[in-house]
């Protein structure tokens, strides 16, 4: 009975493992510490579009070209992404590439936020591999584990699946951000960030040399 009993644990630990094995856990980074990370440049920040209406669905095979067969950003989808941008410009946060998933939310998101968005199909979740296939992701994994161009952060605005796909147990809301240390061979998830907590560091009082 203990024997079966650790069986089936072991292949419960091994189902709940992200896909790839290569992220990785940090102790994580809040208010100044994780501005001053920030502001030396490194980590990827991964946003998931902002607030969109689901009363609007995807009509599939999607036609990236026509927002009005996708599930759209809301006005306040819209504030909010403006406002992120606003609260990270107030922080001085140095920002590289924005690559965003074709998709109308994403584009626009990215748009809104940052002024630009470079369309990226790393970052949309593909078709082929199954759900939970290691293979369905490899190419955002390799972009997370990328590091940017040096003294710079890159910015990339998806989708809330393929990132938990990645990660497990971290399932981001709309508009939150994940901080993520890129390894080379892997990442490490260092902070989750939402509006309240980018307006919050902007608010910090200066640190004290």
């Amino acid at each position: 009975m203990r024997l079966r009993l650790a069986l089936v644990l072991t292949i419960l630990a091994a189902a709940s493992a992200p896909a790839g094995g290569q992220q990785t856990r940090a102790p994580a980074l809040a208010g100044a510490d994780l501005l001053s990370a920030l502001s030396g440049g490194g980590f990827v920040i991964y946003f998931r579009h902002a607030d969109t209406d689901f009363r609007q669905q995807d009509v599939r095979p999607v036609n990236l070209a026509d927002c009005t067969k996708q599930r759209n950003l809301t006005d306040r989808g819209r504030e909010h992404a403006r406002a992120i941008g606003a609260a990270i410009r107030t922080l001085a946060i140095p920002v590289g590439p924005v690559l965003a998933s074709p998709l109308c939310r994403t584009v626009e998101s990215a748009e809104l936020a940052f002024g630009t968005a470079e369309r990226a199909d790393a970052v949309r979740e593909p078709g082929g591999p199954p759900a939970g296939s290691p293979e369905r992701f490899t190419a955002l994994r390799t972009l997370l584990s990328t590091a940017p161009p040096a003294g710079t952060n890159k910015v990339v605005v998806g989708h809330a699946y393929p990132f938990y796909s990645l990660v497990g147990g971290q399932y981001l809301d709309e508009g939150e951000a994940a901080v993520v240390r890129p390894q080379g061979v892997g990442f490490e998830v260092v902070a989750r960030v939402g509006l309240k907590e980018w307006r919050e560091m902007a608010q910090l009082p200066p640190k004290r040399e």
